[in-house]
């Protein structure tokens, strides 16, 4: 163990009992849920059932985004296998809630101190641990690995400045990560940094959230809200905005007054933010979590509610996604739209999806906007989407997921027995 590790060991074991005060006062604030705090201890988990088990962390809602559908396609490839999926945020934890499958479960992730990754570790005793794309945990990667779990990074994402950090703890990157049995990269330049960082070469099948379906929505809701709300005006939605993005893109649609406007957070608790926003700006709104029923007369229908991005999408005739006009976020994954046939426009600041995004502005179905009127016009005139493209596109999709099963599967041992009949 080099000297870093060790002294993090030793930091994040004295911390270990301010934490406790720390998690209370982010409950009491909505940035925990004061009745789970006891797994972020590791402690009163559900029961492990017997057999083999995969644990999947990401951090967010998109890494949670794309292990679900990794776990699903786990479970159709090994039935009977169990998946614990762990999250940071309660944003993640809520979107867990409604769409976790058969045969997993979901737990906030445990602190990263010795105690919590050890009774974690020893009370899952995984099979295979998958971390998504930039989760590096000290504590719960060693215990992994003391345990005798195999490991993977997948999905990897690495910016520059993260390999420039890294590069001062090599020694500690590569104890993390350079074991691990299966690293892949989300795209070229990440796949470059790590063999730099680790001295090996690193696959790069390329970035999962390629291969996720479009989210669903509700048709009642759909046909509901195509007739009171939209009612034949033009339909913007400014989809995972963050702050000061709502304000561009409000002055963006100054001059659509007969559109009907959407407006989705990235995190629905700026709800309150969002509506006083809309009333100082005096633009007639309905508020989604409230349960307003949205009408003609309202200019703004503010969806501060989770689960529901495939309908608010599938009403647009265009989407600003928000992400790449905010400092340090980076961009939010712009195929969700795109394979829902819509134009998308977005920021400048997409370093996360920086691939991805030229390759779809190469292809006419993404465009860059870097300011109000810059967005105003793309509203006026969005990328053409040439269905030739997008069906080029999703004929690509499934190759990033296909090469990252064919890279797992052979690390999660069979069941004896198959589990998925009946009675089980």
């Amino acid at each position: 163990m080099t000297p870093a590790l060790f002294t993090y060991q030793i930091v994040t074991r004295l911390a270990a009992p301010l934490l406790g005060f720390a998690l209370t006062a982010r409950a009491s604030n909505g940035k925990e849920d004061i009745l789970r705090l006891n797994e972020r201890f590791a402690k009163r988990l559900p029961p492990r059932r017997p057999g083999p088990l995969v644990w999947l962390h990401g951090a967010s809602v998109g890494e949670s985004r794309v292990l679900l559908e990794l776990g699903r396609r786990l479970i159709a490839a090994r039935p009977g296998i169990m998946l614990v999926f762990t999250s940071q945020t309660q944003t993640s934890a809520r979107l867990m809630g409604k769409e976790i499958p058969d045969n997993a479960i979901h737990a906030m992730a445990p602190l990263d101190t010795p105690m919590a990754a050890r009774r974690f570790i020893q009370h899952w005793k995984p099979d295979l641990c998958i971390f998504a794309e930039g989760e590096i945990w000290p504590n719960l990667i060693l215990e992994a690995g003391k345990a005798g779990a195999r490991r993977a990074l997948v999905n990897a994402r690495m910016t520059g400045s993260s390999a420039d950090g890294w590069a001062r703890f090599s020694g500690v990157f590569r104890t993390l990560i350079g074991n691990f049995d299966v690293i892949l990269a989300a795209d070229p330049d990440t796949g470059a940094r790590l063999e730099r960082l680790l001295g090996r070469a690193v696959r790069v099948p390329g970035n999962l959230k390629s291969a996720q379906s479009p989210p669903d929505a509700n048709p009642a809701d759909l046909t509901r809200l195509t007739t009171t709300f939209v009612n034949s005006r033009r339909c913007f939605v400014a989809a995972s905005t963050h702050p000061g993005e709502e304000e561009l893109f409000l002055d963006a649609t100054e001059r659509f007054t007969d559109a009907a406007l959407i407006l989705v957070p990235r995190h629905p608790e700026r709800g309150d933010e969002i509506s006083d926003l809309l009333k100082a700006r005096r633009l007639p709104f309905a508020r989604r979590s409230k349960g307003d029923v949205a009408s003609p007369r309202d200019r703004v229908l503010l969806a501060d509610t989770m689960g529901e991005m495939g309908l608010w999408l599938r009403l647009a005739t265009a989407v600003y996604l928000g992400g790449g006009h905010a400092a340090d976020v980076g961009g939010h994954n712009p195929l969700e739209p795109v394979r829902l046939r819509k134009p998308v426009l977005t920021g400048p600041s997409v370093f996360n999806f920086a691939a991805m995004m030229a390759d779809l502005e190469a292809r006419g179905l993404v465009r860059t906007v870097i300011d109000s009127g810059d967005l105003a016009a793309g509203l006026s005139d969005p990328p053409a989407m040439s269905e030739t493209a997008i069906a080029a596109l999703e004929a690509e999709a499934d190759a990033p997921m296909n090469a990252t099963l064919e890279a797992l599967l052979p690390l999660i041992p069979k069941p004896l027995l198959d589990t998925s009949g009946p009675g089980r």
